[in-house]
């Protein structure tokens, strides 16, 4: 039996592998996992929307937003929103039609496996950044990018019934949409706000940290309690405490203290879930479903370009423009992960081909962290030197 002691073990075996060969570790994990499968190990912790939403998912974001600036963020803003909105949107209408016309699929199921892939994980992103060393701006796009779009692909996939049904105009529809964004906001600015008024009044490191852990799953269970974003209301709490925490109301030790834990924690939530994926891709429904397969994997492809190059394209004229070699690392590093995972593991048992469908999409996410992941990290060395002359040039 496979327990999480036995998770944490071969994870940090596997990390000082991967970091001795030059292998993002995200990418060793998936095989190490695939590899304790195949070899017959029982594992008594699997995957679920429950385990990654209220337990790992959280962190992950609460860790990323924690060490985002704003002051580094701002410049990066407008192209970021635009490709968590219009390149989402793009990215799911595209995926969808290519499952529909060019894989057969339904228009139910092309829709769910078109919703999920939108969304580009920010945990296997941020694996795959801090592997490289791209220029500190191009880190924040990528970064920035990759959180915002993860909140609107799950607020997107929770209006999928309303699509379906066909009842709602597009009003209401968007409407439904911006509520569940703005409400994800708003969420995440109070339990903030709350959280930096009880470190105000203590200088004790372990009390801080303690405070932060709770804003970081309360932010994100109640905005999901509230039918809102999550991930942006986590996401929210976590850059108010990062930024304005640090001006007084974390003690300096105490910042560095949760600095430490959170990377920590971020690290253990990565292991798991990289380390599953591996190893539950053999529990899920096989036979019959190759093609499904083989276009969910292609349409993530189209998708992704569609919504890079496309979503890039009202910027082109404007100072906030997204150089071509930008543009070409958001694509290859656009990989899939845990908020896919929870998404679609949370359909309902009686959705047709729900057991096909996890499966297609499990093993989209496998193939985008290893293949992509692989070959992201050849195109950042060969656009290395470009890129830092793009983000030099910026500067003067």
């Amino acid at each position: 039996m496979v327990n999480l002691e036995i998770i944490l073990l071969v994870a940090s075996l596997v990390a000082i592998i991967s970091r001795r060969i030059g292998l993002p570790y995200t990418i060793g994990l998936v095989v190490a996992g695939l590899l304790l499968s195949m070899a017959g190990s029982e594992m008594s912790l699997h995957l679920s929307k429950d385990l990654i939403f209220t337990a790992l998912l959280p962190p992950l974001i609460f860790e990323a937003a924690f060490h985002l600036r704003w002051k580094d963020l701002k410049p990066e803003l407008p192209a970021a929103i635009t490709l968590a909105t219009l390149g989402v949107i793009l990215a799911a209408a595209t995926s969808c039609l290519a499952l529909m016309f060019l894989g057969g699929q339904s228009l139910q199921t092309a829709l769910i496996i078109g919703v999920i892939l939108a969304a580009t994980d920010p945990v296997s992103v941020l694996a795959l950044l801090k592997e490289s060393k791209l220029p500190p701006r191009i880190h924040r796009l990528i970064e920035s990018e990759s959180i915002f779009n993860d909140g609107t692909a799950a607020v997107l996939f929770s209006l999928v019934p309303l699509m379906l049904i066909g009842s709602a105009t597009v009003g209401q529809f968007t409407m439904a949409f911006i509520i569940a964004v703005a409400l994800g906001v708003f969420t995440g600015g109070c339990v903030g706000y709350v959280a930096l008024l009880i470190l105000g009044k203590t200088e004790d490191h372990l009390v801080e940290i303690t405070v932060t852990t709770v804003a970081a799953f309360a932010s994100f269970i109640l905005a999901e309690d509230l039918h809102a974003s999550g991930v942006l209301s986590t996401l929210t709490a976590g850059m108010i405490l990062g930024n304005l925490g640090s001006l007084g109301s974390i003690s300096t030790k105490g910042h560095e203290a949760a600095a430490s834990f959170w990377e920590f924690a971020g690290f253990i939530a990565n292991s798991v879930i990289f380390l599953l994926i591996g190893i539950d891709l053999a529990m899920w429904q096989r036979s019959g479903v190759a093609n499904l397969m083989i276009w969910t994997i292609i349409a993530s492809f189209a998708g992704r370009a569609v919504a890079v190059y496309m979503g890039c394209l009202p910027l082109r004229f404007t100072k906030k423009q997204v150089p071509l070699p930008v543009q070409h690392l958001l694509f290859f590093g656009g990989l899939r992960g845990a908020l896919g995972l929870a998404l679609v593991l949370g359909l309902p048992a009686e959705t047709p081909l729900r057991e096909q469908i996890v499966y297609a999409v499990f093993v989209a996410v496998a193939f985008s962290i290893v293949v992509q992941g692989l070959t992201a990290g050849w195109v950042i060395k060969k656009s290395e030197s470009a890129l830092l002359a793009l983000s030099q040039a910026s500067v003067k």
